[in-house]
C-alpha cells in the first residue's frame, strides 16, 4: 500500500479543508468534517485501499485496516497540517457538532434496548412456549398439557418464568438506561425496583383502582401522592433514569471525598422516587398509554391496509436505522397484551425478513456469478433466520431490484397478516419458525401469509433476475469444477485462543467494523481472565501505545489483529500493559499483555476481544473451531489455503 497515495485520495474525496479533527485506532481514521455534503462517498467506496466507511456519533471513519492505518493517518497530518489528536479529543469535538436530534433519539434507544433484548427475548420465547402447550387445536382438539396433565406444572412454571421479565421490566431498563445516561446502573436497579414494589397498586391494576376509587395514597404536606406501580411501563423509567443519573453526576461534582460517597446514592435515590410518584411517572404514563391506545386505534382503523404500508417500507425503515425506535413500542404493546390483544409490530418484521431473505435466494439460483451465487446462500439463511443486514447490504441494494421485489411481497404479506388478524404474543427472533410468538388461534393464517410472502418474493426477484443476468458471464471451468478429494481438506494454520472465556459468533458485536467481517473474518470471545497470549509463533507487526490492540503475522502467513474491547483505545492505555513492541518475535501462548476486565467494563467500555485474521481473502475459509468454552491454547480458528483447483467456498476437515 501507498500510503501517501492513500492519504492523498482520502483527502481529495473528503473535500480540501473539510477535516475539523483527525485520530486513529487499530483498524481505522476516525474524522469530524465540517460538512459532510462535500463527501465523494462514490470515490471512497470504490478506492481499492478502503475496506469501508460509516458515520457514528458525528464521527466519519475510514476502515483502512491495521499495520496501515497509522502511516496514513501520518501522512493525513502531514498533508492538513493537523495536529496530532486522541480518539478522545476526537470524540470530544464530534459530541459538539449539531446533530439530527432524531438520530441522537434513536442513537439512545438503541444503546439503551440492545443490551436487554436477549432478555425479553428469553422472556418471549417462554411465554411462547406456554402458548403451545396450552393452545387447544394447536396439534390436536385439546391442549397438550390437558392430554398430558404430567406436564401441567412444568407449564406452569414456564409461565411464571417468561413473566419475570415484564413484571421487572422497569429494573432491567433502569440499569440500561441509567448506565446509558451517565449514571450507577445500580442505582438505576434500586428505581426500577421502587417502581414495581409488592406494597404499591400493580401497575396492570392501576386504571381500574383509581376508576373504581380504591388506589392508595400517601399523604406527604398536605399532597396526596398515589401509590401506583409502573409494571409494564417504559417511558416512565426512561424519564426517571435521566433524572437519576443526572442527580448523582450533580451531586458526585459537589459533594466530596467520604460525604460523597455516602451521600450522594441516598439523596440521589430520595429526590428521583418523590419525583417519580408525584410529577414524572404519572406524566409519562399518560404519554405511554397514550401512544400505546393511539397505535392500536391505527391498526384498528387502518388494518389489512395499515399493515400492508408498514411490510412495504419496513426494510426502508431498517436501512435508516429508524427501526431502533420500535423496541420500546413493541415492549409496551406486549405488555398490555390483554388490552391491546398483542402485537402486530412482530408478524410485519417477520414477514420484511423472510421476504429479503427469499429475494437473496432467488438470486442465488438465477445468477451465474459464482462470488454472487456464494454470498448469496449465505446472507439468504441468515435473513431467514431474522438477520437481514447481510442479505440487505450485501446483496439486494447492490443489485437494487431484489431489495424491491422484496418489499412489494412484503407489503402484500403483512396485508394478508392484517386480514386475517395475526397478532403475537410475545418477543421472539423474527424469522422462519416466529409462529411460536404467534397467538395460536393465528399460528396457521400467520405461517399461509409468510409462505405466500415468501413464494411472491422469490418469483418477483427470479424473473427480473433472469432478465437481468441474461448477458451475464458463465464461470470458467477451473473455478467451478472440483472433485470430492478437494472439497474436503485438513486445516493448514490453527490459530489458538488469547484469552479465556464463552466464544461468540464475531457478527454479534456490538462495532460495525468487526460485526460486519470488513477486515477480515474472525471469533469473539467473552473473557473471564486478564491475561493475552500470542494464538500463533511470528513476528508482532503492530503494537500500540494504548495497548488495547495487537497484530501478529504468524511464520505460516496468517496476519492476525487481537483487539481487546470495543472503543478501549479511549482509555489511553489506561487498565492496559503489554510486553511486546513492535518487530518483537512471539512464540505461540507466550504473555502479550494483560488488561483489567473489571476496571474496564467499570468504566462503562465492552471488553469483547475480538480475533480477527485481516488477510482472510487469501484462504480458502475462516471457521470458527466449534467449542462454547475456550481456555487460553484451545484450538479457536481453522484457516485453509487455496489450491489451485478448488474454490473459495472450500469446507475445512478439522484435524
Amino acid at each position: 500500500m501507498q500510503h501517501g497515495e492513500v492519504a492523498k485520495r482520502v483527502l481529495k474525496n473528503l473535500g480540501q479543508d473539510n477535516i475539523q479533527a483527525a485520530a486513529h485506532c487499530a483498524t481505522r481514521l476516525r474524522l469530524v468534517l465540517k460538512d459532510d455534503k462535500s463527501i465523494d462517498q462514490k470515490a471512497l467506496d470504490s478506492d481499492p485501499d478502503i475496506k469501508g466507511t460509516f458515520e457514528t456519533d458525528g464521527q466519519y471513519q475510514i476502515i483502512i485496516g491495521p499495520g496501515d492505518v497509522d502511516k496514513v493517518y501520518a501522512e493525513l497530518i502531514k498533508m492538513t497540517g493537523l495536529k496530532e489528536a486522541t480518539t478522545d479529543d476526537v470524540k470530544k469535538v464530534a459530541s459538539q457538532k449539531k446533530k439530527n436530534p432524531i438520530v441522537s433519539l434513536l442513537k439512545v434507544l438503541s444503546d439503551i434496548f440492545i443490551p436487554i433484548i436477549p432478555a425479553l427475548v428469553a422472556g418471549g420465547l417462554l411465554m411462547a412456549l406456554y402458548n403451545v402447550l396450552t393452545a387447544e387445536h394447536l396439534f390436536m382438539a385439546k391442549s397438550i398439557v390437558e392430554e398430558w396433565s404430567g406436564l401441567k406444572g412444568f407449564a406452569d412454571m414456564v409461565n411464571a418464568m417468561s413473566a419475570a421479565p415484564f413484571t421487572f421490566l422497569p429494573i432491567l431498563i433502569g440499569i440500561s438506561a441509567t448506565k446509558r445516561f451517565g449514571g450507577n446502573p445500580y442505582l438505576g436497579a434500586v428505581m426500577g425496583m421502587i417502581m414495581v414494589l409488592p406494597s404499591l397498586v400493580n401497575g396492570y391494576g392501576v386504571a381500574a383502582a383509581l376508576e373504581a376509587d380504591k388506589m392508595k395514597y400517601w399523604n406527604v404536606f398536605g399532597l396526596k401522592i398515589a401509590q401506583a406501580g409502573y409494571q409494564g411501563q417504559v417511558l416512565p423509567v426512561l424519564g426517571v433514569s435521566y433524572i437519576l443519573a443526572n442527580l448523582e453526576k450533580f451531586f458526585h461534582r459537589y459533594l466530596k471525598g467520604a460525604v460523597d460517597f455516602t451521600f450522594t446514592p441516598m439523596f440521589s435515590i430520595i429526590i428521583t422516587g418523590f419525583l417519580t410518584f408525584t410529577i414524572v411517572g404519572p406524566a409519562l404514563r399518560t404519554v405511554g398509554d397514550g401512544l400505546t391506545s393511539g397505535l392500536v386505534w391505527l391498526y384498528n382503523t387502518t388494518g389489512w391496509f395499515g399493515m400492508g404500508i408498514f411490510g412495504l417500507f419496513y426494510s426502508a425503515i431498517v436501512i435508516t436505522g429508524l427501526h431502533q425506535m420500535f423496541p420500546p413500542i413493541e415492549t409496551q404493546l406486549l405488555a398490555n397484551a390483554s388490552k391491546t390483544g398483542g402485537s402486530f409490530m412482530f408478524p410485519v418484521v417477520s414477514m420484511a425478513n423472510i421476504t429479503q431473505g427469499a429475494a437473496t435466494a432467488a438470486i442465488f439460483f438465477a445468477s451465474k456469478d459464482k462470488k454472487q451465487k456464494v454470498l448469496a446462500s449465505s446472507s439468504s439463511i441468515s435473513a431467514l433466520l431474522g438477520i437481514t443486514e447481510p442479505a440487505i447490504f450485501g446483496v439486494n441494494l447492490k443489485l437494487k431490484f431484489p431489495f424491491f421485489c422484496a418489499a412489494i411481497a412484503s407489503g402484500i404479506g403483512s396485508a394478508l397478516l392484517g386480514l386475517t388478524h395475526v397478532l403475537s404474543l410475545s418477543l421472539g427472533p423474527a424469522w422462519i419458525f416466529g409462529f411460536i410468538s404467534i397467538r395460536s388461534q393465528s399460528i396457521v393464517a400467520y405461517m399461509i401469509c409468510i409462505v405466500v410472502g415468501f413464494v411472491l418474493s422469490f418469483i418477483f426477484t427470479y424473473l427480473y433476475a433472469k432478465r437481468a443476468f441474461a448477458n451475464q458471464p458463465q464461470n470458467t471451468a477451473e473455478n467451478t469444477v472440483f472433485n470430492e478429494e478437494n472439497t474436503m481438506r485438513k486445516a493448514d494454520e490453527i490459530v489458538v485462543a488469547p484469552v479465556s472465556g464463552q466464544t461468540q459468533d464475531i457478527s454479534t458485536v456490538n462495532d460495525k467494523v468487526f460485526s460486519t467481517a470488513i477486515i477480515g473474518k474472525g471469533i469473539a470471545i467473552k473473557p473471564n481472565s486478564d491475561q493475552v497470549v500470542a494464538p500463533v509463533t511470528g513476528e508482532v507487526t503492530v503494537s500500540y501505545p494504548t495497548n488495547h490492540a495487537y497484530g501478529i503475522r504468524s511464520n505460516d502467513g496468517a496476519e492476525l489483529l487481537i483487539h481487546l474491547g470495543i472503543d478501549t483505545v479511549n482509555l489511553q492505555g489506561k487498565f492496559l500493559t503489554s510486553n511486546v513492541r513492535q518487530g518483537d518475535q512471539v512464540e505461540k501462548g507466550q504473555p502479550l499483555g494483560t488488561f483489567d476486565r473489571e476496571k474496564i467494563q467499570n468504566a462503562g467500555y465492552d471488553t469483547t476481544v475480538m480475533v480477527v485474521v485481516t488477510n482472510s481473502k487469501d484462504y480458502a475459509d475462516v471457521e470458527p473451531i466449534a467449542k462454547q468454552n475456550v481456555a487460553v491454547g484451545d484450538k479457536l480458528l481453522a484457516l485453509a489455503v487455496p489450491l489451485s483447483n478448488a474454490p473459495v467456498a472450500t469446507k475445512l476437515k478439522l484435524s
